[in-house]
């Protein structure tokens, strides 16, 4: 049966084809403004290859590993996509989802898909830097393509952080995009992204600028890296569960 609509509910925000680097000169550092959050869906479908897979599976894990009067953080939580595949997957158990994103314009636009979603779970939204955000009482916390955005040297100490507030038997899922260990299979993952990114319909310009754009602010590190460092924060079980040319989702478990 279908519901009825509730005017009073606020109407999705509309969102632009991304065209943001098909001018030539469209090539400075990549920035989280308004710009990005108008054509953010579409940008990172038509980008991130397995993206459409990876957010609903982290209602699955969710469902899993959440626990009864505990948080679930989506830390770079953007337009919310995260934030709303925890809510789901967490069903009816008493948790708190707590999304939190430095760019203003991503949480004014994420507060309407909130908005929108019929889930009794409470969530609260927050601009702040995930660095310097509270943890606590935590039972999954996501970092979906976010901590590739961290300077590296902060990024053990965010990552130790989430360890200590996460309960026994919690999780992190950890999205990022990695650099392969040899340069034959770097340049082969990168020609296969590329391809990825023509058949959804970007030209070399605009392919080539975000690039260089992302290059400026984005830094990739190898899998061995991650899994040593996931180790290092205190997390027992780390595994691989989703890869997609060089784009993974890493678990991390804490048993004790």
């Amino acid at each position: 049966m279908s519901r009825p609509s509730n005017p009073d509910r606020p109407k999705a925000p509309l969102f632009e084809t991304d065209r943001l680097y098909s001018q030539a000169g469209s090539d400075d550092a990549f920035r989280f403004d308004a710009a990005v959050a108008r054509v953010f869906p579409d940008m990172i479908r038509r980008s991130v290859p397995g993206y459409t897979t990876i957010i609903p599976m982290i209602g699955i894990i969710t469902d899993r590993f959440a626990q009864n009067g505990s948080h679930c953080y989506d830390l770079g939580c953007s337009l919310g996509a995260s934030t709303l595949a925890m809510r789901h997957g967490v069903g009816d158990r008493d948790c708190r989802i707590i999304g939190v994103d430095n760019a203003s314009d991503m949480i004014e636009r994420c507060q309407h898909f909130i908005a929108l979603d019929d889930h009794p779970a409470p969530v609260s939204l927050h601009c702040d830097d995930i660095l310097d955000t509270p943890l606590s009482d935590a039972s999954v916390t996501t970092l979906n393509f976010t901590l590739q955005f961290v300077e590296p040297d902060e990024r053990l100490p965010l990552l130790r952080r989430i360890f200590e507030a996460t309960r026994p038997g919690g999780a992190l899922i950890l999205s990022e995009k990695i650099r392969a260990e040899d340069e034959a299979e770097q340049q082969l993952q990168t020609d296969l992204h590329h391809d990825f990114k023509r058949a959804n319909g970007y030209s070399d310009l605009e392919i080539s600028q975000k690039r260089s754009a992302l290059e400026q602010v984005l830094i990739p590190e190898t899998l061995a890296t991650h899994r040593e460092r996931l180790e290092q924060a205190g997390f027992d079980t780390v595994i691989v569960w989703y890869q997609c040319f060089s784009f993974i989702s890493l678990l991390a478990v804490r048993s004790q």
